[in-house]
């Protein structure tokens, strides 16, 4: 009787063990099997980086980039400071490339999430300094961690690893040269996921067009349309004159020459094209209407639109007793229906 209930007990213990390992390796089975699948869907789809790498053009541009920050003129402020020698831009940088976070996200529109994220990089510090910015402690704080370059090529290549869907730098434009030579390091060793270009729109339109056959999707903010409220809520003012509206509207129109109009492939993502936001605002302040209708005038009515209505009045918009509340659901639908008027098809509202 002892020798068989051994055995029972034996068996049972055995039992849980499989039961136990199966809980375990079941689910990472099934992700690398998504992983293996996501592969298979995109296995037709280049990135555009690939060729400049190459060719050695990746490297090229981005030590030419490089060398500008000696007298930095990244940004339309131009502030003209020695990164190189460690002084700082407005945008609070230096040469010394700081990181904040690195994941996939699932907060970003679905057809750069999919099912596994968008690869996201979000980079400390800013050249546009909104007032009411929602993550002004990295954006205006510097909040983050120092990394070498060759480090942000290793964050490239561990998010195509976990499966994400694309590589989207957040926050990029004070660290072009930096992500260049990321990208042309990265592509030797394997890279091949299209790079989501993820900005506040406000760039230096020399420097754009050097990303020219670099970026696969540009996903620009178009945030104000009238330049006195522009430098009013983002510093401009400050320096750099009232060009936000100006800049912003010429640098669509090169994004959009760059890449065209963003549409889906058969598994639903999206590997190329212009996504633009715009976040509505109190009391009309942003000028959403008028930026409705100059998209709708200036580029195809298929052109993806993405409105969003998530604004929140924090960090310093209690100075500003105009936009410190959030928008009502009113104004949100008054948006819609200008997008709708205007002809716009391709609408993506996050509510």
């Amino acid at each position: 009787m002892k020798k068989e209930s051994k055995r029972r007990f034996i068996k049972f213990c055995l039992c849980l063990a499989i039961i136990g390992f199966s809980l375990i390796l079941g689910p990472l089975y099934a992700g690398c099997k998504k992983g293996k699948e996501t592969a298979k869907m995109s296995s037709d789809f280049e990135p555009a980086y690939l060729k400049l790498y190459r060719t050695g053009e990746l490297k090229r541009r981005g030590e030419e980039l490089w060398n500008t920050m000696q007298n930095c003129r990244l940004c339309p402020r131009m502030c003209g400071v020695n990164r190189l020698a460690g002084e700082k831009g407005f945008c609070q940088a230096s040469s010394r490339l700081i990181v904040s976070s690195y994941h996939p996200h699932f907060g970003e529109e679905k057809p750069l999430v999919g099912k596994r994220g968008s690869g996201t990089i979000f980079f400390s510090n800013c050249g546009l300094r909104c007032v009411f910015c929602i993550n002004w402690k990295i954006s205006q704080g510097g909040m983050g961690k120092s990394v070498s370059i060759e480090e942000l090529a290793e964050m490239m290549l561990t998010l195509q690893k976990m499966g994400c869907h694309n590589i989207n730098v957040v926050t990029p434009d004070h660290y072009v040269p930096h992500i260049i030579l990321a990208l042309n390091i990265a592509a030797a060793k394997g890279l091949r996921l299209p790079l989501v270009y993820n900005s506040c729109g406000w760039i230096n339109l020399d420097v754009l067009k050097k990303l020219d056959g670099i970026v696969d999707i540009y996903l620009p903010d178009f945030k104000y349309w009238d330049s006195d409220r522009a430098a009013k809520y983002a510093e401009i003012h400050l320096r750099g004159a009232k060009n936000y509206a100006k800049f912003t509207r010429k640098t669509i129109l090169e994004m959009h020459r760059q890449v065209g109009v963003a549409k889906p492939a058969k598994d639903g993502l999206i590997y190329k094209g212009l996504m633009i936001r715009h976040l509505v605002m109190p009391n009309r302040v942003a000028g959403t209407k008028e930026i409705i209708e100059w998209i709708a005038k200036n580029l195809p009515k298929d052109t993806y639109f993405n409105l969003m209505q998530q604004y929140t009045p924090t960090h310093q918009a209690h100075k500003y007793p105009e936009i410190f509340r959030r928008i009502t659901q009113e104004e949100f639908e008054e948006a819609v229906k200008w997008a709708k008027e205007a002809g716009l098809t391709n609408l993506d509202i996050q509510g």
